[in-house]
């Protein structure tokens, strides 16, 4: 098994509360990841028909057959054992109780909000990162490789050719997961909404040309886009409104949590098409963020993220708070540097008073150096 960056945090937190409840997106290696870590914990599916009518039907006696120390997979199939799993934890006033997984964060956060706050830590696990992929030796050898095969680990883990691997993946989900989801009557427009992502990946978001192209109407989009980020399909990346510009565009990019997914929604069947793609710069923006992302939720955190572009055409790729400080990145998926890269980075930071050594290129080069402007990072050397 590859190990995963998270393990570390589930287990100091499986010591403070008496639940630690991991989500992400499905096939991303939850119960996984939980059963290797955590051995002695007995396992039960709600996915299972019979534990899942057990578990509806009598959640008193679900709960005295297992009392503490359980994976309880797909949690969210129940809704009504959050209440339960309230009083019961109460009662035990202990630590490491239970740890809970699910892939519908929506229904899963709806379950925990209103039951179990303040009694369970939360964590998301996405597919792998570079990180571990690398430090198994298990990392594809070129940036369009990565791309292309993206990160899920039964991707490796059953050595499954991605054209194989993620229309199995989109079926499902389209035919399983939305319909716990949300009551979408028409799949296929859907299907082709989610191909229309696809191709706005790193673009700014356009509901109204969406809508347009998709035959449906706004709120439709927005409840479509909704559904994406709350499956763990796509996500938003907000603009950064903490400068001095007024003129600064207002509407989000929108991102996939995984590049294979995006590759094969785009009709992309080998990773030698990905080098001469019109949307290879996206995919290789897409590809980086992902992995400040992951960085932050492998910690436990959820990191503040944000890209800034004005009405001019100047634009900072990606921008990350750290308390009260910001570092700023533009992302370029060329192999050879130019100090035209620069560009935005340099307007962005006399508008937010920001010193070279917070401003970085990251590009798919192999050279890494520092300059008046700012450091020059490759790619293949970070995560």
């Amino acid at each position: 098994m590859i190990h995963r960056q998270i393990s570390s945090k589930i287990a100091s937190l499986s010591k403070q509360y008496p639940i630690v409840t991991v989500t992400g997106p499905r096939q991303s290696g939850k119960s996984t990841l939980l059963r290797a870590e955590f051995p002695d914990y007995k396992y039960v599916s709600l996915e299972d028909p019979d534990m899942r009518e057990f578990a509806t039907s009598d959640p008193r006696g679900f709960l005295a057959t297992y009392p503490d120390q359980t994976i309880i997979d797909e949690a969210e199939r129940v809704p009504a054992l959050f209440s339960y799993l309230q009083t019961h934890v109460d009662a035990a006033n202990k630590e490491g109780m239970y740890l809970l997984a699910g892939s519908r964060n929506f229904l899963l956060m709806e379950g925990i909000d209103q039951s179990l706050a303040g009694r369970t830590a939360i964590l998301k696990l996405l597919p792998f990162s570079r990180k571990e992929l690398h430090d198994s030796g298990e990392l594809p050898n070129t940036i369009d490789e990565q791309i292309f095969t993206g990160f899920y680990p039964r991707v490796y883990d059953k050595k499954i050719h991605p054209t194989d691997y993620y229309p199995s993946y989109i079926q499902t989900y389209v035919e399983r997961d939305l319909r716990l989801i949300s009551n979408i009557s028409d799949l296929n427009r859907f299907v082709r909404f989610l191909r229309l992502c696809a191709g706005r990946v790193g673009q700014i978001l356009n509901k109204t040309s969406l809508a347009t192209e998709c035959g449906c109407t706004m709120p439709t989009v927005e409840a479509w886009l909704s559904i994406l980020e709350a499956s763990y399909i796509c996500h938003r990346l907000e603009p950064n409104f903490n400068n001095h510009n007024k003129r600064i565009i207002k509407s989000p990019k929108l991102y996939f949590y995984d590049t294979g997914l995006v590759c094969n929604l785009l009709g992309i069947t080998d990773a030698g098409q990905v080098a001469t793609h019109y949307l290879r710069g996206s995919l290789f923006e897409n590809l980086v963020v992902n992995q400040f992302v992951k960085d932050g939720f492998n910690r436990g955190i959820t990191p503040d993220l944000t890209f800034w572009r004005d009405s001019s055409g100047n634009e900072v790729d990606l921008i990350q708070t750290k308390g009260t400080e910001q570092w700023a990145y533009e992302i370029k998926s060329g192999a050879t540097f130019s100090q035209d890269f620069f560009k935005g980075l340099v307007k962005w930071a006399s508008l937010s008073s920001t010193p070279a050594e917070r401003l970085s290129v990251i590009y798919g080069g192999v050279q890494r150096f520092e300059s008046s402007t700012g450091n020059v990072v490759p790619f293949p050397l970070t995560f």
